[in-house]
């Protein structure tokens, strides 16, 4: 249920188990009941969108309205529901939080939303992964990894307030003594995280070499980084100790800069189309979107021990630079996976292979209807 969300004043959408298909015009409404969806993970969502943004705005209103977003989730344990949801104010000062709560209970943390429903993604944006800027592919990666691995967006949040107190020492003119101690316990938490990188790839790499019968291109991938570099040759406390280093040289220019000039935060996530032999970025387009898809099929793939182990897929416009065959080919994939995928496209004829295997609605006028 949605409450002044995007384009939605009020909508109540029921669905059965299995797959759900949206179909209908651009602009009509489509992507923002998956983005709706993904308020329900931890993070900023699909379009990462500032919490203001995804309020329903009428003509003259000057601030945001509040906005929710409710679900009720079946799984093997039973029913739970969730909410989240957004009071206008504090925006500016960083103030404004969202809101959460577990069968009507406050939750202090939305980390614990993943306990109870695990949300992965695939949007056209995201199309660009490979030509676009490091820091998405970065990402993208931590967020895949993330939707397996919760502990590694503990990590990513540990090593993040690390170097944002180091960055704050720095501007205050802090000793070098105080400074040495900030660096060490950014050190540790940079190797934590390149740590769980390194162990969330090889993952994902085994999983896809045991998808040999998958129509997507495999995908080979590693990381470009200066601590997994050095992980691979060195000890963890070694590396430790190279990257505390580096941030001391580096005390002067990072004050200057205003950001820290190395570090995990700056690893590029590099992908290569394995029977091609060649870097996902001089791939085709239709490759690019492949690559991708493999990519999310090996995450959904992997259980993740501690919270719902069966994962939903939001995918926008899936069918885009997909001919038929793989298209049926990635229905009858996630199926084999055995989740719920919840799609969206402009052409019902996309979907024709789903016919008996899912629900499709017409999303039309702020309303969604069985076709």
């Amino acid at each position: 249920m949605l409450t002044n969300f995007r384009s939605y004043g009020i909508l109540d959408l029921r669905v059965e188990p299995g797959h759900v298909v949206l179909v209908g015009p651009n602009g009509a409404g489509k992507t923002n009941v998956l983005e709706a969806l993904s308020t329900l993970a931890p993070g900023r969502g699909l379009r990462g969108a500032r919490l203001g943004d995804l309020s329903r705005m009428a003509p003259g209103d000057a601030t945001p309205r509040p906005w929710a977003v409710s679900a009720t989730v079946s799984n093997a344990g039973g029913d739970v529901q969730l909410g989240v949801g957004f009071m206008p104010g504090g925006e500016e000062s960083g103030g404004a939080k969202r809101a959460v709560r577990i069968d009507g209970v406050p939750a202090s943390n939305p980390a614990q939303l993943a306990e109870r429903v695990r949300l992965i993604w695939l949007t056209p944006a995201m199309d660009r992964l490979f030509i676009d800027g490091v820091s998405e592919r970065r990402r993208f990666l931590d967020r895949l990894i993330g939707g397996f691995d919760p502990a590694h967006t503990r990590l990513w949040n540990a090593y993040e307030g690390a170097m944002r107190e180091r960055l704050g020492a720095l501007r205050a003119g802090a000793q070098a003594a105080w400074l040495d101690a900030l660096e060490r316990t950014m050190a540790e938490a940079a190797v934590a995280l390149a740590a769980s990188r390194l162990a969330g790839l090889r993952l994902l790499a085994q999983t896809m070499d045991g998808q040999r019968a998958s129509a997507f291109p495999h995908a080979e991938v590693s990381l470009s980084g200066a601590v997994e570099d050095r992980l691979a040759s060195a000890a963890a406390v070694e590396v430790e100790d190279q990257f505390a280093a580096l941030l001391a040289v580096a005390r002067g220019s990072d004050a200057e800069a205003g950001r820290t000039s190395v570090g995990p935060h700056a690893t590029d996530f590099v992908v290569r189309h394995r029977d091609k032999g060649r870097e996902a970025q001089v791939c085709s387009t239709g490759e690019q979107k492949a690559l991708l898809i493999r990519l999310i099929l090996a995450g959904a793939a992997l259980p993740a021990p501690g919270v719902a182990e069966t994962p939903i897929l939001l995918l926008d416009e899936i069918g885009a630079h997909l001919d038929e065959g793989r298209r049926r080919a990635l229905f009858d994939e996630i199926d084999a996976l055995g989740v719920q995928a919840w799609m969206t496209g402009t052409d019902a004829s996309y979907f024709s292979a789903l016919d008996g295997r899912a629900q499709i609605r017409r999303v039309a006028d702020g309303a969604i209807r069985p076709i």
